[in-house]
């Protein structure tokens, strides 16, 4: 496979796809968005409907396997520290109202924020986290459907380029909520400790998350520079500080370890390297 050809000439391994990592523009992210995982770029629009096929996967796996959890089980520790899996599953269902919320915006062009404040935010979730396992099941399906319609209405309305601000302040098109929302429908999936590991993501979805990761982290001035090798031969720059750090292993993997989800014994390069929180 030939290599590709990025928008600033410079020549990337076969297989590599980025969002940006030196460029982070709203801009120059929608210029990236069209690099594909082949040596002919696929389109946006392609890509879009991989994304939200992902998503949609993603969250079904996640409602199976939550569907026989337990009240005492809902209530009990995650992976997260102080939260149980019920304050994982109500986070999970109100970023899908806030990226929902995010769609109106762009769909209509009137700011709407994610999440009122950071204290609201705070606070629902740990209203919704001592719900029943029935309550919370039906908030994470119903939460997910409302997403789902509101990307259909961005079809719709072809609103898919407009900018729009996430929490903390970064502007992305809206084509790549799908994205964001991928990360946080996986992640959290590992976080809820119901048997699905990191070692159960699929190579297309850990790299993809990857590239986000990639975008988020760009331009941290507190992130060490790595360069993660992953075993299916995609190549992802990541941070921005010092000489940049070979880290190599599955995609899966990689992406454990730069999320803080698991140790480098699964990585080679990482041992002794401890990364700010993501």
């Amino acid at each position: 496979m030939p290599a590709l050809t990025s928008i600033t000439g410079k020549f990337r391994c076969p297989g590599f796809r980025r969002l940006s990592s030196v460029e982070t523009s709203p801009r120059a992210v929608v210029a990236h968005y069209g690099m594909g995982m082949t040596a002919a770029a696929s389109p946006a629009a392609t890509q879009l409907d991989t994304l939200r096929t992902l998503v949609r996967t993603a969250t079904q796996r996640l409602l199976g396997d939550t569907i026989l959890v337990t009240d005492d089980q809902w209530r009990a520790p995650s992976r997260l520290p102080e939260w149980t899996r019920g304050h994982v599953a109500t986070h999970i269902a109100r970023h899908a109202d806030g990226m929902r919320r995010l769609t109106q915006w762009a769909r209509t062009g009137e700011r709407q924020d994610m999440y009122p404040s950071a204290e609201h935010r705070a606070h629902e979730i740990e209203a919704g986290a001592g719900r029943s396992g029935l309550d919370l099941q039906i908030d994470l399906d119903t939460s997910a459907g409302r997403l789902t319609s509101a990307f259909e209405e961005l079809d719709a309305a072809e609103a898919w380029d407009a900018i729009v601000e996430m929490r903390g302040g970064l502007q992305v098109p809206a084509r790549l909520l799908p994205l964001a929302r991928l990360l946080e429908v996986v992640i959290h999936h590992v976080d809820l400790d119901v048997g699905y590991e990191i070692t159960d993501i699929d190579n297309q979805t850990a790299e993809w998350l990857l590239e986000w990761c990639a975008f988020r982290l760009g331009n941290r001035e507190d992130f060490p520079k790595l360069q993660l090798n992953s075993d299916s031969g995609v190549i992802t720059a990541v941070g921005s500080v010092g000489d940049p750090v070979t880290i190599s292993g599955s995609s899966a993997n990689l992406l454990g370890w730069l999320l803080g989800r698991t140790d480098a014994s699964a990585i080679s390069g990482g041992e002794g390297l401890r990364l700010p929180a993501y």
